[in-house]
């Protein structure tokens, strides 16, 4: 038993930083107190992957709605040291995968009442993408990693995590809902950071910070490289605070977002439309330059029912201003379902018309419906797929049938706006796009009334805070149901946002904003930087293992003139 003396002489550490608490790993000095999850038996693979799933479930409760941003810079640690401290490489990619399941299925948890099974048989096949990452981290942070592989972790843990997070923003597999930048939605510096190179520059530095934050933990040796991480990853903020252009103001517009609430029952589409009539008569007089209804706003093709289209154009004449509607119905001029962004002025339709080019798997499309088609019968997937749109559509707010652009009055009229529908909001390409090609304001209709008293309403209205900052220009967020909300051309709120109980109104003075963001301007050039890193990496690792010499073959043994090596003479 120690003495008193002995302990004060011992450093305490951490018991994730103790390298005794894993089995078969570092064997760094431990201190005699004990953490409570000593109690987990590593040893044991089930309750090591347990842990492995709850580690990586953590950093969702930065993202709405608990929205605990400052937790995404530590969230991390605890699953790169159970990664780090694991016996075998085969081990350590699986604490990946089974972090990378337990990190989908938070993030995606109010998903469960719809997909239930399929949730986590997604969640596990996506996860399966951090199985790579999880051994990275061994193999740059295991045992007692000299300073340059340090360094070299903080630059390729975050490159690895980019490529994860690039791969499962393909629409097939789910689209690029919960990216680690995306959480900082509410922090400016981070947004300022996406300017410069969008959601995945924020993603990336805050990976470095968790690396850091874990060496130093665990490796009193290596605090020069880990410092001098987390010193370059404040000076790449502060230069981008201090040097990223930021948008020139150009005035301002006024929009008014119609949120009409949940609507339910057979005839839910007909009492929408009306309860969307009366919200906006309700803004006359208002002097509005555009009035917004959410995804799916309205249930018939507008060809088809001319009643509908006079009523909104009416509409539109009692207001003084555009109405962007949405209509979720089959289309008279092409086959299929279509969800179609409509703007409908004082003469009727004006002909801009988008159609969403990116649905939502098993929402709105199951996937190899042929194989997969049994998951209507089990969940809520779409039981008819969606059709396609084929381009992106800038419209042009108030202009009038024979009357060329910028010949209206008013700071509103010629205002060139970009469209999107539901999650096409968490394409960084998307709006990035849109603005390449002229839009001056962002909008977003979405409908997330299915997931009403979960965190999904809160989490996607985050999403256009990001999108603003990255394009320098603001968006309006508008949903059927909540939550809805607008935010500046840097990402900054405006006014306040309407919540998942109101069924109500709310206008809004809109900053407009000009000049062009690093971002709009070269694209994605952390992921391609993050290749280039993984690039170099590999080639010099394959150096390492050209150089190294073949291991020596043991010399047979001798033979003797009246023996073999098997039956030696005696």
């Amino acid at each position: 038993m120690d003495t008193l003396g002995s302990k004060r002489r011992h450093r305490w550490v951490p018991r994730w930083a103790d390298a005794k608490a894993w089995p078969r790993g570092d064997r760094s000095a431990a201190g005699q107190r004990t953490a409570p999850w000593r109690r987990v038996d590593l040893a044991s693979p089930w309750q090591r992957g347990a842990l492995a799933a709850l580690c990586g479930a953590l950093p969702a409760l930065a993202f709405p709605a608990p929205s605990w941003w400052w937790l995404a810079y530590v969230a991390l640690v605890p699953w790169l040291l159970l990664a780090r401290s694991a016996p075998t490489s085969r081990r350590a990619a699986l604490d990946g995968w089974l972090g990378g399941l337990g990190f989908m299925v938070a993030v995606h948890h109010w998903l469960l009442p719809s997909l239930h099974v399929f949730t986590l048989v997604i969640a596990a096949l996506l996860g399966l993408l951090w199985a790579p990452w999880g051994w990275l981290v061994r193999h740059l942070l295991g045992g007692t990693p000299a300073p340059a592989r340090v360094a070299a972790a903080l630059l390729v843990l975050p490159s690895g995590w980019l490529m994860v997070e690039l791969v499962r923003s393909w629409e097939g597999l789910g689209g690029p809902w919960g990216l680690l930048g995306s959480s900082q939605w509410q922090v400016e510096p981070a947004l300022r950071l996406a300017s410069v190179g969008g959601v995945w520059l924020v993603s990336a530095l805050v990976v470095a910070v968790n690396t850091g934050v874990a060496v130093l933990v665990v490796h009193r040796g290596a605090r020069v490289p880990a410092v001098a991480g987390l010193v370059a990853v404040g000076a790449a903020t502060t230069a981008a605070w201090a040097w990223s252009p930021r948008p020139e103001p150009a005035g301002h517009i006024r929009v008014a977002v119609v949120q009409p609430g949940v609507m339910n029952g057979i005839d839910s589409a007909d009492q929408r439309f009306a309860r969307e009539e009366q919200l906006t008569r309700s803004l006359a007089g208002r002097d509005l330059d555009l009035v917004v209804w959410g995804e799916s706003s309205v249930g018939h093709d507008l060809t088809e029912r001319p009643d509908l289209a006079g009523r909104i154009t009416a509409l539109s004449r009692q207001v003084g201003a555009d109405i962007l509607v949405n209509v979720d119905a089959r289309r008279s001029d092409r086959p299929g379902i279509f969800k179609s962004s409509v703007l409908v002025g004082p003469d009727g339709p004006t002909g801009d018309r988008y159609d969403k080019m990116r649905l939502v798997p098993f929402g709105e499309y199951v996937p190899a419906r042929s194989l997969l088609g049994w998951a209507t019968s089990v969940g809520k997937a779409a039981g008819e797929d969606r059709r396609r749109g084929d381009r992106p559509v800038v419209m042009t707010v108030g202009q009038r049938q024979g009357q060329g652009q910028g010949q209206g009055q008013g700071q509103g009229k010629g205002l060139r706006v970009g469209p999107l529908v539901c999650f096409e909001s968490a394409f960084p390409d998307m709006s990035r796009h849109l603005t390449r090609e002229g839009a001056q304001l962002l909008l977003a209709q979405s409908a997330t009334s299915t997931f009403q008293h979960s965190w999904a309403p809160r989490q996607h209205a985050s999403l256009a805070a990001v999108r603003a900052a990255e394009t320098g220009r603001p968006m309006v967020h508008a949903t059927l149901t909540g939550v809805s909300a607008v935010y500046g051309p840097s990402g900054e709120r405006v006014g306040r946002p309407l919540g998942t109980s109101a069924s109500s109104t709310a206008e809004y003075d809109v900053p407009l904003a000009t000049g062009t963001t690093p971002y709009v301007r070269f694209g994605d050039w952390p992921v391609h930087a993050a290749l280039v890193v993984l690039a170099l990496l590999c080639a010099a690792e394959g150096a390492r293992a050209f150089r190294r010499p073949a291991p020596e073959r043991p010399a047979p043994p001798a033979r003797t003139a009246h023996g073999s090596p098997a039956r030696p003479a005696r």
